[in-house]
């Protein structure tokens, strides 16, 4: 059915009764523990807290420090030097922690010490975040921020493919997924509640990252044999795994295109929205404020419902492309609604369409992304790590290219058009991949 080597490899019962995603060759030592009852709860805790903390960041903490502090005119280009700065240092963060945990052998796993101290280092920063009054600073702080959080999500989500076989992937997929979007309306909720006490609202962010992830590691004990197979090492060797020859593999290629440009035509829409309702709504800036929150509760029942719905009935067809399909068409008429309607009710209707499109992307996505790693086996975290690329790049460059549209094509509402085409172009882009039904 598939040509991608993780389909064809035997599972393997370990002793616990419990299906090993990842069996090691006749007579070698296992890499990473098969999956437990603990796991799958476990992840949509952790992911809940993760993308709390980057939803409660990006969505109001961050533009909301730089607006009060430096003022409204020029917000919009204070925050792209923020974001744009941490683009170029954390553009390859999550290669270099998956590359490093693919290649970790300890007591404690290879993918737990990363996890840890990403958490601390993001952690202990965030609590100092608030207080910080210079740009310099403030950007210095986003980087190492950035940074250590995607040293932490990087090992997560290598997770699905580490201990979860084929075909219960999809639902591991969705479990990630359903923590994201929890997590961001309760990342918005906290931030919204206390974005007069943006100070507060980080150092909580901060200690829940950092107590999450230590209940994470111990509640599922990560371990790898110092025999666990691995390539020797060289620092040539090294750097050149991160280029993937698209030519040798396509799937791999495609598959980075089609997340690159899916995300960040949601991501040029999302990044400015607390200006974007500011300027193009009407709205005051604790009206604005208060509107995320609406926006984001509004979208969560129908994320939800199409997270867990998807997950299910991918893995039960045996399909994932179709729901990639879906999900660009679904998310396209979402981004419609507030050019036919520049009020309240278009950006609510465009929330909840918007909300049922990325949630079926979601639940499918990862899953899809473990079907087309090159190497598996010895290097899934390095190479879903390059695929997360796909999703920092477009994150990290929305708001920089956000205002190069406001300012060079008449406004918020060219937003709205960038992001209905190149959401279409995600789909475009996913049909050329083969080795995933």
């Amino acid at each position: 059915m598939s040509a991608n080597p993780v389909g064809d490899q035997a599972a393997a019962v370990a002793p616990t009764g419990v299906i090993s995603a990842t069996a090691p060759a006749a007579g070698e030592p296992a890499a990473s523990p098969p999956a437990t009852k603990r796991l799958l709860p476990s992840m949509l805790i952790a992911g809940l807290t993760l993308f709390a903390t980057y939803a409660g960041l990006i969505a109001i903490l961050l533009p909301t420090q730089v607006q009060v502090l430096f003022g409204e005119k020029h917000a919009e280009a204070n925050l792209a030097i923020v974001t744009t700065t941490s683009f170029v240092f954390t553009l390859f963060a999550q290669p270099l922690a998956g590359a490093f945990s693919d290649r970790t052998r300890s007591r404690f796993g290879r993918r737990a010490p990363w996890m840890v101290i990403g958490a601390l280092v993001g952690g202990i920063l965030l609590l100092g975040m608030g207080s910080l009054t210079q740009l310099v600073w403030i950007t210095v702080f986003w980087v190492v921020i950035q940074v250590a959080l995607n040293f932490l999500q990087a090992p997560l989500t290598t997770i699905t493919a580490d201990r979860f076989p084929r075909s219960k992937r999809g639902g591991a997929s969705a479990m990630l997924g359903i923590g994201m979007q929890l997590g961001g309306m309760i990342g918005v909720m906290i931030a919204s509640a206390l974005a007069a006490h943006f100070g507060v609202a980080y150092s909580i962010f901060g200690i829940g990252v950092i107590v999450v992830t230590a209940l994470f590691v111990l509640v599922n004990r990560d371990w790898s044999s110092k025999d666990a197979a691995r390539d020797k090492f060289s620092w040539a060797a090294f750097f050149k795994g991160f280029w993937v020859n698209p030519r040798k593999h396509p799937d791999f290629a495609w598959a980075f295109a089609a997340r690159f440009l899916l995300i960040l035509g949601y991501f040029v829409v999302s990044s400015y929205q607390l200006y974007m309702l500011q300027k193009y709504i009407g709205l005051s800036l604790s009206a604005a404020q208060g509107a995320v929150l609406t926006l984001t509760l509004v979208a969560f029942v129908p994320t939800l419902l199409a997270i867990g719905l998807s997950g299910w009935w991918s893995d039960k067809v045996g399909r994932r492309k179709v729901f990639i399909y879906v999900a660009s068409v679904i998310m396209a008429v979402g981004f419609v609604m507030p050019l036919i309607m520049p009020n309240m009710t278009g950006m609510i209707l465009m929330s909840v369409i918007n909300g049922l499109g990325f949630g079926v992307y979601m639940a499918v996505d990862a899953a899809l992304m473990t079907e087309v790693l090159p190497n598996p086996g010895g290097a899934a975290a390095k190479d879903l790590g390059i695929l997360n690329v796909a999703t920092n790049i477009p994150q990290a460059l929305s708001p920089s290219i956000a205002l190069l549209i406001i300012s060079a094509l008449g406004g918020y509402a060219m937003l709205f058009v960038f992001a209905i085409i190149f959401v279409i172009l995600a789909a475009i882009a996913t049909a050329p991949i083969k080795g995933v039904r």
